[in-house]
């Protein structure tokens, strides 16, 4: 049987883009000079195509592609497809859920830790000499802190776990009231004004764009403290930057923005916010396993007409 072609729109790393090329026709639309001469010559015969959990796939794109069957994503996130256009032409939709849960609830609980603690300025204070000169700053206990989660899938219960487990109280807001041990409260802006850290846990997309605004970060107030490991967009980072200067919250830790790897010069120099270059799932581990699961969602598909991980919208 010959092999399926397939379009890459992102890069990807060799671990993935060799097995690809192993047992696909691979058209790295990425990477090309002449895009549209790629999509000329070979669009018609593309059936599968593969991006990065951060991609934004046009549907201009999608219309070049006319035997398009399955979008496979490199990631959790898929806020990127047009999910509704691909419904409508019954494009499949997969992504690799769960194989980067615990690290991302890692990052989470280690941002919480970083801010909170202030580690990253006490490893610069020890750095500069500071500790043969004067003692360090107190920072805060985290013990019997109040998290609020927004967004309690799967990596929001991992961190609900984990910083229980560090003896912190949860709740949580989301679209849903869920069968868990956390106390559920009906809004954002509540749960905010309620909270010593606010993790933002919630898939990216329209539907939650900039949903952690200026209200958000005034009802968090100055006590709180705002961390953020999902999306950039669901932040409105001028509303952020602003706060921030202002005091308007204490502070941030923040593995995402919204137009990465372009971050607000302003955060560049504040000592209250810790920054991280979106490494939630940046593991030797789960890479590989998220590859293996971005690869064995097109096998499943063209061997077996299934798919492994088929996102919720489309199930």
């Amino acid at each position: 049987m010959s092999q399926p072609d397939i379009v890459i729109t992102a890069p990807l790393p060799p671990f993935l883009r060799d097995p690809l090329a192993a047992d696909y026709r691979c058209h790295d639309y990425h990477a090309a000079a002449d895009k549209p001469g790629l999509l000329a010559a070979e669009g018609a015969r593309i059936r599968g195509l593969v991006q990065g959990g951060g991609t934004a796939t046009p549907t201009a794109l999608l219309d070049a592609l006319p035997k398009l069957e399955i979008i496979s994503v490199f990631g959790v996130g898929y806020d990127g497809v047009p999910v509704d256009y691909c419904r409508s032409r019954g494009i499949k939709v997969s992504n690799t859920p769960d194989v980067l849960t615990d690290d991302v609830a890692d990052v989470a609980v280690g941002l919480i830790m970083m801010t909170g603690r202030g580690f990253v300025r006490l490893n610069r204070f020890v750095r500069a000499g500071e500790w043969e000169r004067r003692g360090p700053e107190l920072t805060t206990r985290l013990a019997g802190k109040r998290v609020g989660i927004l967004g309690l899938g799967r990596i929001g219960k991992a961190i609900a776990t984990r910083v229980r487990a560090l003896g912190m109280e949860v709740a949580y807001t989301g679209r849903n009231r869920q069968d868990v041990a956390y106390r559920f409260v009906p809004d954002l802006v509540s749960l905010a004004a309620e909270s010593d850290f606010l993790v933002v846990a919630s898939p990216g997309g329209d539907a939650t764009r900039n949903m952690v605004d200026a209200g958000v970060l005034a009802a968090l107030g100055s006590k709180g403290t705002l961390i953020n490991i999902a999306r950039g967009s669901i932040v409105d980072e001028v509303a952020l930057v602003a706060a921030l200067q202002k005091g308007t919250i204490n502070g941030a830790g923040l593995d995402v923005f919204a137009d990465e790897p372009h971050i607000p010069a302003a955060m560049l120099t504040m000592d209250n916010v810790v920054l991280l270059p979106h490494v939630g799932s940046a593991t030797r581990e789960t890479r590989q396993a998220m590859g293996d699961l971005c690869k064995a969602n097109l096998d499943a598909w063209f061997t077996k007409g299934h798919v492994l991980t088929l996102i919720p919208e489309l199930a």
